[in-house]
């Protein structure tokens, strides 16, 4: 199953939306995703909630997963009883690392109005988020004329304008830009590229 798949059943998983970090490194995420309520989202931002935030600072700091309701710690600010107020009354918090050196992580918070998750939807979450974190490994086996090749896609040069800029035949750039989708799982070269700049690979 595809990403996309993927998040399109994180959201029936999670009625009321979800937060989605893939591949935390040093500061920011491969990929993010808020299906929060918009009201919630633009309060949160505005009063600076993450980082008084009991759930981020659990996903952050530990792996596996939780009921917000068993998360200990201090809540200062009030946060999960202010979520309440947006229909966001029982969630989980999810977080898994790689064992790596990169120790990348990958976080989610899901969310349910009527009644806590049960353990075989958290267990169904906690599967869907480590399949995520997988298929957002940046490949480290593309060659520098493929990145090349990519790079141009990026900037919207056609075909013919990549190889007169590289001096070689149309065919030998197809096969590079072949050679990248098959390694980025890539649909079509213009998506390649896409994915070839969230990894930062050019």
């Amino acid at each position: 199953m595809g990403i996309d798949e993927q998040l399109i059943e994180l959201s029936s998983l999670s009625p009321v939306g979800h937060f989605l970090a893939l591949r935390v490194g040093f500061a920011f995420p491969i990929f993010e995703q808020n299906t929060l309520p918009r009201k919630w989202v633009d309060l949160y931002a505005a009063r600076g909630l993450v980082l008084h935030d009991p759930v981020m600072h659990w996903m952050f700091e530990h792996t596996g997963a939780t009921r917000w309701s068993a998360i200990k710690g201090e809540d200062a600010r009030g946060v999960l009883n202010q979520a309440k107020l947006y229909n966001l009354n029982f969630g989980v918090a999810i977080c898994c690392v790689d064992e790596s050196e990169r120790s990348q992580r990958s976080f989610g918070s899901f969310v349910r109005s009527d009644r806590e998750f049960d353990d075989r939807e958290i267990a169904e979450l906690q599967a869907r988020l480590l399949r995520l974190h997988q298929q957002m490994v940046p490949p480290i086996n593309l060659t520098r004329a493929e990145l090349e090749a990519l790079g141009m896609v990026k900037n919207g040069l056609l075909m013919k304008e990549i190889a007169d800029l590289l001096g070689v035949s149309e065919g030998a750039v197809k096969q590079r830009l072949k050679n990248a989708k098959i390694k980025l799982n890539a649909k079509t070269s213009t998506h390649a590229a896409t994915l070839a700049t969230t990894f930062g690979l050019i």
